[in-house]
């Protein structure tokens, strides 16, 4: 894989981790692998590299981002933890659950990437390459899915050259992301409330906490990431619950009962491997330059209440767009 000038591309390894940290410590923007999608990472604390990562995506001010750290000691110094948030930490850190919860009088993450608000959204991921990266850079990252904002989301490191190319300074590449969704979002501020679904089931949480989370709309002015009605969107309009394509459609298929001959989320019906290949099927279909993706219904328990999520955001009216 090559890139544009000024964006290199490196395969995971001591090296490209070590300049990757590098480029972050001088107020760079470098996209990397973790075990949802891939991150843009900057340096939470430094308020022009934020703004930098903003533009570079092409992102509205007012939506927050998550900060990732190496472990719970390092959440803390950033976040006011109650005793829920301390269980669910405990429980499913490292992994794809990001807390919103009250942050520290001293926390020190950039007033713009907190978007303005009291809370914080913090996550310690699980992948190796974001483990290394964050140790090595040993402050906080914020790192949105690297991609130009509302497109859909990258799970591997060519999506992120084909929207970034020239704009960011250096892509680690380290495979195919394994979940395939971003990570689900959890507000502790208050009761506990699901702000986004994600590669963790609400299932799960819920099991955990001993209660059943409470639910929010989509917002003008969002708590977390992902909570913009229009979101995750290809290029081609998304029609959802499909039996068959239509003139001038694609077909993305779900289960046995799919086409031949058709791209499928998942043949055999599973959703772990209908979320991993979510985002990667709508590029392909959408490289296919139809008008509309047309897409197989997809069962809404565990992983699918996520998938029909980013599903709905990407069929949403984009801003603009007469209805």
């Amino acid at each position: 894989m090559t890139a544009e000038p000024g964006t290199r591309v490196l395969k995971a390894a001591a090296d490209a981790i070590g300049a990757a940290a590098r480029s972050l410590a001088a107020g760079g923007l470098v996209a990397f692998s973790t075990e949802t999608v891939y991150g843009l990472g900057a340096d939470a604390t430094n308020g022009e590299a934020v703004a930098r990562l903003y533009a570079a995506k092409g992102r509205p001010r007012f939506n927050p981002l998550i900060s990732h750290v190496t472990d719970l000691a390092a959440a803390e110094r950033l976040a006011v933890f109650n005793s829920a948030a301390r269980r669910l930490a405990e429980a499913f850190w490292s992994g794809p659950l990001t807390l919103v919860l009250p942050k520290t009088p001293d926390c020190g993450v950039s007033d713009l990437a907190l978007a303005g608000l009291d809370t914080i959204a913090i996550r310690v991921p699980r992948h190796p390459v974001a483990r290394d990266l964050l140790a090595a850079f040993g402050k906080p990252v914020v790192a949105p899915s690297a991609n130009r904002s509302g497109h859909v989301s990258p799970t591997d490191a060519a999506h992120v050259l084909a929207d970034l190319r020239g704009r960011i300074d250096l892509i680690v590449d380290g495979g195919p992301c394994a979940v395939g969704v971003e990570s689900t979002i959890v507000s502790l501020a208050g009761a506990p409330t699901l702000l986004r679904p994600g590669g963790l089931p609400r299932e799960d949480i819920e099991r955990v906490l001993g209660a059943k989370l409470v639910d929010v709309p989509a917002s003008k002015v969002p708590q977390a990431p992902g909570m913009l009605a229009s979101h995750y969107a290809p290029k081609a309009q998304v029609r959802l619950n499909a039996d068959a394509a239509q003139a001038g459609e694609v077909l993305l298929g779900f289960g046995p009962q799919a086409p031949a001959g058709t791209l499928n989320l998942s043949a055999r019906g599973d959703l772990v491997e209908a979320a991993a290949n979510l985002f990667s099927h709508l590029r392909a279909l959408d490289r296919q330059g139809a008008g509309t993706i047309a897409v197989m219904k997809v069962p809404r328990h565990g992983l699918g209440e996520a998938i029909n999520d980013r599903l709905r955001r990407a069929a949403a009216p984009r801003p603009g767009q007469q209805i």
